[in-house]
C-alpha cells in the first residue's frame, strides 16, 4: 500500500481527496492535515509515502513548507492547487523546489472523477521516485555545451514524449539544443494553464523558441510547441508545412495531452522525417506510438533507467523493441541532434 498525507486548508477539499484515494486498492490516505505545521508532526509521526500540497495556505505557504521537506525529510510531493496564472507560476516554483508533479484542483471542465483517477495515477508514479535532499543548482541556456548547428532541417519533425520527472527533462534537453534546432512537438503530462506557464519559463533559457502549442500553429526549425494541459495536440500537413492540431477527446492512459495520440500523428504525417524521444514518465503512454513511428520509418530513442525519474514509459518503449537508442538524459541533446 502506498501511505498517502493530504495537506490542503480547504476540509472539502481534504475530504475529496480522502474519498476519490480510497477507491484505490493499493493507495492508503493515512491522514489530512489542514496546514504545514500539523503535516509536519503528521510526517514525522505516520511516515507517509507521498504528500499532497496546495500552495496557497495559511500560517506558511506551501512553496515555504515544500523547501523545509526537501531540506530536512525528503519525500515524494505533488502539488495540487488552483492553476490560476498566479498559481501556475508558484507550481513552476514549487518543481523547481523539489516537487514531482502538479495537478489542477477539480473546476466546472475537470469532473472530480476524472481529478480522482489522475491524481491516483501520479501518486503511483511519484511513489517510484528516488527523491534526496534538494540542492539548489544554477539552470540556464549557459549551463552546458548547446552542440554545433544544424545545416539540413528541412521537413524534419522531432517529437518528445514524457510525465514524471519530464519537466526537469525538458529543460535540461531544450536549453541546450541549438537556434536552428527541427521543428518539435511535445505531450508532457500536464493540467491546464500549467503549461503556458511552463513554455513561458522554458522561453526565457532557451536559443529555440517556445511557446505553448495553438491550433494551426506552424512547426518549423526554432521551434518547440508543448501541448495544452487538458488538450490533446496531434501534427498534420498541408504540402510541406507541418502544423499542429488542437482537440479534445477521450483520455488515453488516463491523460490528454498522450503521447501516444501526438506519435501516431506524427508518424502519419511525418514518417522518416521523424524523430520519436520518450523520456521519464510512469505507465506506458508513448509504447504503442513510438512503434507505430518506428514503422513509419522514425528514428526513435528512450530516456536510460539511471537518469530517468521514474522508467515506466522508456521501459515499456524499449520493450516493443522499436527504439533504436537508449541515452542518458546528459547525452540525450546530442543524440537527437545526431538522429536529425
Amino acid at each position: 500500500m502506498i501511505k498517502v498525507l493530504v495537506v490542503d486548508d480547504s476540509a472539502i477539499v481534504r475530504k475529496i481527496f480522502t474519498e476519490q484515494l480510497s477507491k484505490a486498492r493499493d493507495i492508503e490516505v493515512i491522514g489530512a492535515a489542514p496546514d504545514p505545521y500539523v503535516a509536519r508532526d503528521m510526517i514525522l509521526k505516520l511516515a507517509p509515502d507521498v504528500l499532497t500540497l496546495d500552495i496557497e495556505m495559511p500560517r506558511m505557504d506551501g512553496i515555504t513548507f515544500l523547501k523545509k521537506i526537501m531540506a530536512y525529510h525528503p519525500l515524494p510531493v505533488i502539488i495540487v492547487s488552483s492553476l490560476t496564472p498566479k498559481g501556475s507560476a508558484m507550481a513552476l516554483e514549487a518543481m523547481d523546489c523539489g516537487a514531482v508533479e502538479v495537478l489542477a484542483k477539480p473546476s466546472g471542465s475537470f469532473s472530480v472523477g476524472e481529478m480522482g483517477a489522475q491524481l491516483a495515477e501520479k501518486i503511483r508514479a511519484a511513489a517510484h521516485v528516488r527523491v534526496m535532499k534538494r540542492v539548489p543548482t544554477e539552470a540556464g541556456p549557459m549551463a552546458a555545451n548547446r552542440g554545433a548547428a544544424i545545416t539540413q532541417t528541412t521537413n524534419k519533425v522531432i517529437a518528445i514524449g514524457s510525465s514524471t520527472g519530464g519537466t526537469e527533462a525538458l529543460r535540461d534537453i531544450l536549453t541546450r539544443l541549438p537556434a536552428d534546432t527541427p521543428g518539435i512537438v511535445v505531450a508532457q503530462h500536464m493540467p491546464a494553464n500549467f503549461t503556458k506557464a511552463f513554455a513561458d519559463r522554458l522561453n526565457n533559457l532557451c536559443k529555440i523558441r517556445i511557446k505553448e502549442g495553438e491550433e494551426n500553429d506552424s512547426v518549423v526549425p526554432g521551434i518547440c510547441l508543448i501541448a495544452p494541459g487538458n488538450f490533446h495536440m496531434l501534427l498534420h500537413r498541408s504540402g510541406a508545412r507541418y502544423f499542429v492540431q488542437i482537440k479534445t477527446g477521450p483520455m488515453v492512459h488516463h491523460q490528454r495531452p498522450a503521447v501516444d495520440v501526438l506519435f501516431k500523428s506524427v508518424a502519419k504525417y511525418a514518417g522518416a522525417n521523424a524523430v520519436g524521444v520518450v523520456l521519464t514518465g510512469m505507465g506506458s503512454d508513448g509504447a504503442e506510438g513510438i512503434k507505430i513511428m518506428k514503422e513509419a520509418g522514425a528514428k526513435t530513442l528512450a530516456q536510460d533507467e539511471a537518469s530517468s525519474i521514474v522508467f515506466g514509459m522508456p521501459k515499456e518503449a524499449i520493450k516493443t523493441g522499436c527504439v533504436d537508442k537508449v541515452v542518458s538524459l546528459r547525452n540525450m541533446p546530442q543524440g537527437i541532434l545526431d538522429m536529425v
